[in-house]
């Protein structure tokens, strides 16, 4: 289960201005990167392993019930609600099978409400929050650098 980051840069644009210099070796080999078709940057930016409360969270909330294993794009305010129900469930753990209930399924693992169930919960608080501290301010309102992409692989 992963949350990326797609970044346009749009450096294949010259009017975007993008500048500078990319460096990267493989196995002491450099790799040869041509800046002026760079077109996006993806970056991993969340990874759960058998989080079955989170992933039926973002089938529902997010993929429209598919679970399909495509990748979908997470607004800001997607992301925004479910660091909000993390909390509640933090704060109130009793809130967890009414707030994020977990899902049976052959690929999830243990659907009981146990360490493994809360270790989800605090690493979600944490990807979402390093996620949301990634803005611009634009006329005094926040924006994500970047669009959030969820896809999960069975």
């Amino acid at each position: 289960m992963y949350l990326r980051k797609r970044i346009y840069i749009g450096a294949n644009f010259e009017h975007n201005k993008i500048a500078g210099v990319i460096y990267l070796t493989q196995d002491s080999v450099p790799l040869k990167i041509n800046l002026n078709k760079v077109t996006y940057i993806i970056e991993d930016c969340g990874y759960w392993r058998k989080a079955n409360g989170i992933h039926a969270w973002f089938v529902q909330n997010v993929q429209e019930g598919e679970d399909d294993c495509k990748e979908y794009y997470v607004s800001q305010s997607k992301l925004e609600k479910l660091l909000n129900i993390c909390l509640q469930i933090k704060a109130n753990p009793i809130l967890a099978p009414e707030l994020l209930p977990s899902q049976e399924g052959f690929f999830f693992g243990n659907t009981d409400y146990e360490e493994y169930y809360w270790d989800d919960i605090d690493l979600t608080i944490n990807i979402i929050n390093e996620i949301l501290a990634d803005t611009v301010e634009i006329n005094g309102k926040k924006f994500l650098r970047g669009e959030i992409y969820y896809q999960s692989s069975w």
